[in-house]
């Protein structure tokens, strides 16, 4: 079996100099290797093909027979390093608790702990006779999260 941290290192020349990060790899036991990659302004496919090309050269398939799979993490896929949410700050996400909440806001803060969104709630004022909707903060860690994503709105 193709070792996993291989190729993560083969994928980390790759990434050298460049605004792209990785977000997964995986090798399955009959080596089918995944490789997900992301970019602040999204992924473009001939980047996706020259990581692949480069990969192929640094893997001697006379030695282990592969297939290869690089892709982009997706617009409605979870968030799965700390940099996929540093790049959605200001912009719309969804999170689901493991206790099953879930939120929607926009995502304002992101540090090692977790992060902030500012979402829409009812608060009732003391005194008021009604709640009102207010933007309120909250924080989430990233351990009590299910997942959180990019928010795509259909107008």
């Amino acid at each position: 079996m193709i070792d996993k941290k291989l190729v993560e290192s083969v994928v980390n020349e790759w990434l050298q100099d460049k605004d792209y990060f990785l977000v997964d790899t995986t090798v399955s036991a009959d080596n089918c290797i995944v490789v997900t990659i992301d970019h602040a302004e999204g992924v473009w496919i001939e980047d996706c093909a020259e990581l692949s090309r480069f990969i192929e050269t640094r893997l001697n398939r006379d030695e282990e027979d592969f297939e290869l799979e690089v892709g982009s993490a997706g617009l409605g896929q979870p968030f799965r390093v700390r940099r996929q949410w540093e790049i959605h700050i200001g912009e719309p996400v969804e999170t689901q608790t493991r206790d099953g909440h879930k939120y929607q806001g926009t995502l304002v803060e992101v540090n090692d702990e977790g992060f902030t969104m500012e979402v829409e709630q009812k608060v009732k004022p003391e005194g008021a006779k009604r709640a009102r909707k207010e933007l309120v903060e909250i924080n989430f860690t990233y351990d009590e999260v299910a997942y959180t994503k990019y928010l795509i709105k259909v107008k």
